[in-house]
C-alpha cells in the first residue's frame, strides 16, 4: 500500500492506492473461459439447425431423407459416439483415483479415439456413397443443409480427435497434474457436447426424417 498527498495536485490530504498484485490461481479462468466457448458453438449450431428446419424439405425434385438415409448404419454410428463418451467418463475417473496411472488414463483415452474415429469413419462413407448416388450438397437445399450441420460437427469431432492425441502425448511427457486435469476437464466438456449436439442431428435429421 503506497500513500501519496494532494499536494501533487495542489492538496495536503492523502491518498492511499493499492499497488499490490492480486493472487490469480493458475487457470483460474480456463472453465469460465471454455464455458463461454460453448456458448458460441451453441449459437452456431443452433443456426444450423435452424436452416435445416426451414430448409429440411426442399427437395428440388431430388430425393428425400426416406430415400437416402440408413437408419441401421446411422444407429450403429451413433453407438460410437455414445461409446467414446462412455470411456472418457472412465478415463476421467480413472484421472481422479487415488494414485491415478498415467497409462490407465491414457488406455481409456486412446479408446475414446478409437471410437470417435469409427464415427467420423462412417460418416466419411455416408458422404461418399450419397455424393455417388448423386446426392450431393449442391442437388438440393435439403442436402446442403443435411451436408453443411453434419460436416461442421464431423469437422468438431475431428479438432477433439487432435486435441485427444496430444492430450495423450503430454501425459506421457509431463505424467498427471493441474494443467492436464485441467485439459482434460475442457475436453470432457467438449466431447459430451458434441455427444448431446449429435442426439439432436439423430433425432430430428435421420429418425424424424425417415419416420415422418
Amino acid at each position: 500500500m503506497n500513500a501519496q498527498t494532494h499536494e501533487d495536485f495542489g492538496g495536503a490530504t492523502p491518498v492511499f492506492y493499492d499497488l499490490d498484485e492480486h493472487d490469480h490461481p493458475a487457470g483460474g479462468s480456463t472453465a469460465l473461459g471454455f464455458w463461454m466457448y460453448l456458448m458460441s458453438d451453441c449459437l452456431i449450431f443452433a443456426i444450423l439447425f435452424a436452416c435445416y428446419a426451414v430448409l429440411g424439405h426442399s427437395y428440388g425434385g431430388g430425393p428425400g431423407p426416406k430415400q437416402l438415409f440408413e437408419l441401421p448404419l446411422v444407429a450403429l454410428n451413433t453407438a460410437m459416439l455414445l461409446l467414446s463418451s462412455l470411456t472418457y467418463g472412465f478415463a476421467m475417473l480413472a484421472l481422479e483415483r487415488k494414485g491415478a496411472s498415467v497409462r490407465a488414463v491414457q488406455g481409456w483415452l486412446i479408446l475414446t479415439g478409437l471410437f470417435g474415429l469409427a464415427f467420423l469413419c462412417i460418416e466419411l462413407y455416408e458422404f461418399s456413397h450419397l455424393i455417388a448416388e448423386g446426392a450431393g450438397p449442391q442437388r438440393s437445399a435439403f442436402l446442403s443443409a443435411f451436408f453443411t450441420l453434419v460436416g461442421t460437427h464431423g469437422l468438431h469431432v475431428t479438432f477433439g480427435l487432435i486435441w485427444l492425441a496430444t492430450l495423450v502425448v503430454q501425459l506421457e511427457t509431463h505424467g498427471i497434474g493441474p494443467d492436464n486435469k485441467r485439459r482434460l476437464m475442457c475436453l470432457g466438456m467438449f466431447w459430451h457436447f458434441l455427444d448431446v449436439i449429435w442426439i439432436g442431428v439423430f433425432t430430428i435429421v435421420y429418425l424424424m426424417g425417415v419416420l415422418a
